[in-house]
């Protein structure tokens, strides 16, 4: 029964990638699963071997019963009662011992490999470009780094230790049973196919419905984690779909539900079936063995030892008939673990890459050319969540023959339409993807001939949308330079307008943000981004946008704390306000994926470009909402 049970958790661990579980695991897969042993060999090793000998002491029990019986009890030999009965009672606080010994190894191994895998994919993750992250469900890769590994780590505890164990116990007993008397060992053994082929049916029947199960528990974790964030929360109440949502969820549960109530009732099902073999074993044993020990063929220690083996056997071989499933399951959460360390970054660091210095402040754009990846170069089907075509067709160029340079301390704008090309522009720059054709170069030097640490020192990012993490003004505050003090902080915040706001707060630069820092208004959060972004200090700075989307007041009180965080630093700004960027050095209209217009502001509006009709309609728009 507890190897079934074993099986079913098995296949809970492992999500339902049905094209994962159907494949064959290779040899090249082994060999890595070997590798990741190396090393815990030695832990491993001295596991196996104890292992070896606690399954070899399950038959001393039954034979020392043997003996308390026929040389003991039935000869009326007192002495020789008690020591047998030290004896066991030793047997079962050395076997105690054991199992605890046992458990710690099996834990030092395990968490010890969970730790190895986990940190291997999510260093790997980390590292792998942003066309990655905007392909891939986060849900499922989470999933990666929590299910998956833990079933590959069942392969060096759980799957091992149970398989020698279960086979030297089996073997150990069987012979020893057969020494005993082999014609009721064999007669019993009869009855034990009945027990494999029941065992196989459920175990395939418990399979399909788990993965059934993980699917619906899958769409429930999906239904609440976009429920719940605060952006999903937001659109559930702003659109009332209450009544729509709880159908929703009670249909997912309940298809959760039915599923639960079968995979019980299959469990249940085996689980009597299971008793009536043993049953039926017992009887025979006492049947037949009761006979020829009346007939003196057997002695009665020996009828008595021969029925405690038998109940000693029965777990070891439904263990043995699930050794498939518990190996397979564990392999394949070990490739699926595998798929993600696989997976090649678009963006990495060459041999030999130079450190920037922290003042390079010059940017430049030569002939660049970008097309966007397709998904089979960035991501795995199994991480995206939904059903894509079997070959990705390619985007399409997004830029074509971009040229500009920015000398430090210039500021050049970003404006057209929207899908221009402008914040893929700001991408290529900050090296969040590499070009497709020509180079981005900052102080003069290919950002794809740099370490990556020192291109994201030089290089300052502020998005329209700026992140938080859920933590405090001053943890987020210390991500973009952890060894700032309490002065630097406050110098920096003081200098993007928000100081005198975290100083109303009542805890001050401990107070939580919230998710994704929804506890602040946009502009509170832009600004504080602002202030994060002084206190790192770069050389370039790039800005999507960063006024989008905020009031007039917001927008004022940022720009403000913009005008502080330009002040001497090269700057690349996309803006969709043209009166933010007016007094830039060099404007750049983009159209297409190209660079139609180049000029400052007045000279654009002289030409009487789409710069010029830009200006024009929101000149009209501004003036219009201005009226009474």
């Amino acid at each position: 029964m507890s190897g079934m049970m074993n099986a079913g958790a098995a296949w809970r661990h492992l999500r339902s990638d049905r094209s994962a579980l159907d494949r064959r695991v290779g040899r090249a897969t082994l060999r890595r699963v070997l590798g990741f042993a190396v090393p815990h060999r030695r832990t491993i090793s001295v596991f196996l071997v104890l292992t070896v000998l606690d399954a070899s002491l399950v038959v001393a029990s039954p034979l020392l019963i043997q003996r308390i019986v026929d040389d003991g009890i039935l000869d009326g030999d007192r002495s020789l009662v008690g020591w047998l009965a030290l004896a066991m009672a030793g047997l079962a606080v050395f076997t105690a011992v054991m199992s605890i010994l046992l458990a710690w190894l099996s834990a030092r191994i395990g968490e010890g490999l969970i730790y190895d895998l986990r940190t291997q994919v999510f260093g790997h993750v980390q590292r792998q470009s942003m066309a990655f992250f905007t392909r891939t469900q986060t849900g499922a890769l989470v999933s990666r780094l929590n299910n998956d590994v833990i079933g590959a780590q069942r392969a060096f505890t759980s799957t091992l230790a149970t398989t020698v164990s279960n086979a030297v116990a089996v073997l150990v007993v069987g012979i020893t049973m057969l020494a005993l008397s082999w014609r009721v060992t064999l007669l019993c053994l009869g009855l034990f196919p009945l027990l494999m082929i029941a065992s196989k049916w459920v175990s395939t029947r418990l399979a399909g419905l788990t993965r059934q199960q993980m699917d619906g528990n899958a769409d429930l974790a999906t239904m609440m984690t976009e429920r719940f964030n605060v952006g999903g929360a937001l659109l559930l109440k702003l659109f009332g779909r209450r009544d729509e949502e709880d159908g929703s969820f009670a249909t997912k549960a309940a298809r959760v539900r039915d599923l639960g109530i079968r995979i019980t009732l299959t469990t249940r099902v085996f689980g009597a079936a299971m008793l009536a073999v043993p049953a039926l074993a017992t009887a025979l044993v006492y049947g037949v063995g009761g006979q020829l020990a009346i007939s003196g063929t057997l002695s009665v220690g020996t009828l008595l030892a021969l029925a405690t083996l038998l109940l000693r056997l029965l777990g070891p071989l439904q263990g043995l008939s699930n050794v498939r499933i518990d190996v397979m399951t564990a392999l394949v959460s070990f490739e699926r673990v595998f798929e993600v360390l696989d997976l090649p970054s678009l963006v990495q660091e060459k041999d030999g890459a130079v450190e920037l210095p922290r003042t390079a402040g010059r940017l430049e754009l030569d002939g660049v050319d970008f097309t966007y990846p397709g998904a089979d170069e960035v991501s795995l089907p199994s991480l995206e969540g939904v059903q894509r075509p079997d070959v990705s067709s390619p985007s399409g160029p997004v830029l074509r023959d971009v040229s500009f340079s920015a000398e430090p301390g210039q500021m050049v704008a970003l404006v057209g339409p929207s899908g221009a090309g402008k914040t893929t522009i700001t991408h290529l720059v900050a090296r969040l993807y590499d070009v497709t054709g020509g180079a981005v170069r900052v102080g003069g030097v290919d950002v794809r001939d740099v370490t990556l640490q020192s291109l994201e020192d030089v290089v300052g990012y502020v998005t329209q949308d700026a992140h938080m993490f859920h933590d405090t003004i001053r943890a987020n505050m210390l991500y973009a330079r952890p060894g700032a003090d309490d002065t630097e902080i406050w110098h920096a915040l003081e200098a993007a307008q928000v100081a005198a706001l975290v100083r109303r707060l009542p805890e001050g630069l401990d107070t939580v943000v919230g998710d994704r820092g929804y506890r602040l208004s946009g502009g509170e959060r832009q600004r504080l981004a602002i202030a994060r972004l002084l206190l790192k200090s770069p050389s370039i700075v790039v800005l999507d946008e960063a006024t989008a989307h905020l009031d007039s007041e917001s927008e004022a009180a940022v720009q403000r704390a913009l005008d502080a965080a330009l002040q001497g630093r090269t700057s690349l700004v996309i803006a969709h306000r043209l009166s933010t960027v007016r007094n830039a050095d060099l404007i750049l209209v983009l159209e297409d994926g190209s660079i139609t217009e180049r000029g400052t502001h007045a000279e654009l509006l002289a030409r009487g470009g789409l710069y010029a009709d830009l200006h024009r309609t929101q000149f009209l728009d501004d003036t219009t909402d201005a009226l009474p």
